[in-house]
């Protein structure tokens, strides 16, 4: 394990997958818990409840590389069904 200066520990080899979701005009990074891809439709939290989103791109990352913080980033909340 590597030390921070501020006496916290930084994991090593920790992996997260975000997901690009397009929530009507904003796209907006969320941490996927689960397995999503490219064009799927998810339900994600928003400033005033829960919408449904688009994924636009997938990205595994460490804290360091992710497009947002990991502490502050929020998860996609469920996978919906696709439109037969």
């Amino acid at each position: 394990m590597i030390h921070s200066l501020s006496g916290g520990i930084i994991a090593e080899n920790e992996i997260f997958t975000f997901a690009k979701v397009r929530v009507g005009d904003a796209p907006c990074w969320y941490i996927a818990p689960f397995k999503v891809e490219a064009g799927d439709r998810v339900l994600v939290p928003t400033l005033t409840g829960t919408a449904e989103g688009s994924v636009e791109r997938v990205e595994n990352c460490t804290p360091q590389t992710a497009p947002v913080s990991v502490k502050r980033a929020r998860e996609i909340l469920s996978l919906l069904r696709k439109n037969s």
